[in-house]
């Protein structure tokens, strides 16, 4: 079986929910139970991914055939769950800044193995990528309500860094990436996800419909999720793909994708990478 590690960057509001909610919130995002971290299923992923290739031989050897004829072999692709990486937070300084954890990290490096986790003091602060770009006199890093001290450390900029080598983008990390506490980036999860009041008009009055009022939760974008890709043998008779071939052309089709729901506000889209050097 071959492995390749992916991340996901949401280019735009991302909402994949759970189509039921006992809060305010009518419909969240998807949670895991026991972190209450957001993620995105990966069989979110893996509809999408199937969808981006036309039906016929190659979709069917990658993804299965179709469902009338389910028994004939299994498909070659298995995609794991998106599990939050970094969330864009709204700094004083700086405009936003990514924010991750040890916490974020340590679960990433289960499948990044080349991600280090910074030292970090136990206690309620925060160490920075550039104290220039994002600090308030270069010692206090303001995050929506949040007052954290901040230092920057080469361990935190070599990790935007790394991050920035898989996405691609020159230094866009890098230079904005801070790493807080589990137990202040626990906060910003629960506050700092995009929340939108959204209403159904009437065609007969132009007013609000009864009942038809709804908060929906989304990923703001610049969210950055990883995941992990295999692919196992191929198994439909009369073709040439490798394991290694499947992945090659599963990230080919599946740079630009349209993930989750709302897509017809704009919500979803996102860019699938593999995490592997080289891009930047």
């Amino acid at each position: 079986m071959e492995t390749r590690p992916f991340l996901l960057h949401a280019l735009s509001p991302l909402h994949v929910g759970t189509g039921q909610s006992a809060d305010i919130i009518d419909l969240p995002i998807a949670r895991q139970r026991a972190t209450n971290i957001p993620y995105v299923p990966g069989s979110a992923l893996k509809g999408v991914l199937r969808s981006a290739f036309e039906p016929g031989d190659e979709q069917y050897a990658l993804f299965g055939p179709e469902t009338t004829n389910a028994d004939a072999h299994a498909g070659s692709i298995i995609v794991g769950d998106a599990l939050l990486l970094a969330l864009p937070v709204r700094s004083f300084k700086g405009t936003f800044v990514w924010a991750t954890s040890p916490l974020l990290l340590q679960l990433a490096r289960h499948d990044l193995p080349e991600l280090k986790v910074p030292a970090f003091p136990d206690q309620k602060r925060a160490v920075v990528s550039d104290r220039r770009r994002i600090l308030y006199e270069e010692k206090q890093l303001f995050l929506e309500d949040l007052d954290l001290p901040a230092t920057a450390t080469t361990e935190v900029k070599d990790l935007g860094a790394k991050i920035d080598g898989w996405l691609g983008y020159g230094d866009w990390v890098q230079n904005r990436l801070a790493v807080v506490d589990d137990e202040t980036m626990t906060f910003l999860l629960e506050t700092c996800t995009q929340l939108d009041t959204r209403v159904r008009i009437s065609n007969d009055t132009r007013t609000v419909a009864r009942g038809a009022l709804w908060i929906e939760e989304s990923l703001p974008a610049e969210t950055l999720l990883w995941g992990l890709m295999a692919a196992d043998t191929v198994r439909k008779q009369e073709t040439t793909l490798t394991p290694e071939l499947a992945l090659d052309r599963v990230f080919q089709v599946g740079q630009t994708l349209q993930v989750g729901g709302k897509a017809t506000v704009g919500r979803g889209r996102c860019a699938l990478w593999p995490a592997v050097e080289g891009r930047a």
